[in-house]
């Protein structure tokens, strides 16, 4: 009945009852501030995912995931955030069309599957940035690789 209340018992056995385990991921994203950033993520959020010469932006939380150039890529992030991130829109410089090969096109676009997809010039795509969520930084080297990714 309405007004009803069942009674919730919890019970933890072992030497320290209140003690909290530390948990090591094996599978997904590992890296624990990559993963703190896509929890805090809401509806309509947006999230930078940048190539390694994109500019860093002061009071943009920024995780920089770049190892070396080409590690990780931008897709390989957006292969991996997509799992934890329901992504409904994509913002992406209109100059990548012109700078890229075919096949990096197609890469992208099969990455961004079943996204929306608005491309516009590189100078408009880094005034949406100052209000992202945060800023993930990869040592991609595909020119004009960034994008913008919108929560659903």
């Amino acid at each position: 009945m309405a007004g009803d209340c069942a009674e919730i018992k919890l019970e933890f056995s072992g030497p320290e009852p209140l003690a909290f385990a530390a948990v090591m991921l094996v599978h997904g994203i590992l890296n624990p501030h990559l993963l703190s950033l896509l929890a805090r993520a809401r509806h309509t959020n947006t999230l930078v995912i940048a190539d390694r010469g994109f500019p860093s932006w002061p009071g943009l939380e920024t995780i920089d995931l770049a190892l070396v150039d080409g590690v990780p890529t931008v897709l390989q992030v957006l292969a991996a955030v997509r799992k934890n991130f329901i992504l409904t829109e994509a913002f992406m410089a209109a100059e990548f069309v012109d700078a890229n090969p075919p096949a990096t096109r197609k890469a992208f676009a099969t990455g961004l599957s079943g996204v929306k997809l608005t491309r516009e010039p590189h100078v408009d795509f880094k005034k949406r940035v100052p209000g992202a969520l945060g800023l993930i930084r990869t040592g991609d080297t595909v020119q004009y690789a960034n994008l913008i990714l919108v929560s659903g």
